[in-house]
């Protein structure tokens, strides 16, 4: 299974445009806490980073939380954007795996889980008329 930072290498470079806009108005606690462990981690002031363009700026903050140092960082950031922006489709995918939660939020996750319970998940948000593939989408063996 991929890590945080690891996850993050994968994205779009257009994904923190799409990403960070709303965690800046939605959120300004957790991305000034992102802002400011980018900026310790490239070794600059935080309003270095402010002072750039946005698209600049989140160009940079992706490129730095792909960094195995800043996996709590990078997990707090995808867990707050999946909890602000897409928490009924996280509802369902969590309902759909059986895990008990609280509009998302799992108090007591399961160790592992089988393979049918995750395609049954992934068939339902694929189902859901929140998420809608351009492309197939496989899941890989989670043995």
């Amino acid at each position: 299974m991929l890590t945080s930072h690891e996850l993050l290498g994968f994205m779009s470079p257009s994904w923190p445009s799409k990403f960070s806009p709303a965690s800046t108005s939605s959120d300004k606690p957790a991305y000034r806490a992102t802002l400011s462990a980018v900026a310790e981690a490239r070794k600059v002031r935080p309003v270095f980073l402010e002072r750039q363009p946005r698209a600049q700026r989140h160009a940079a903050m992706l490129a730095t939380l792909t960094r195995p140092a800043l996996e709590l960082v990078a997990g707090n950031l995808i867990r707050t954007w999946l909890l602000k922006k897409h928490t009924p489709m996280l509802a369902d995918f969590l309902n759909a795996l059986g895990i008990p939660h609280n509009e998302g939020v799992v108090e007591d996750c399961p160790k592992r889980w089988t393979d049918a319970k995750v395609r049954a998940g992934v068939d339902a948000l694929l189902a859901s008329t929140r998420l809608r593939p351009s492309r197939s989408i496989s899941t890989p063996s989670m043995a």
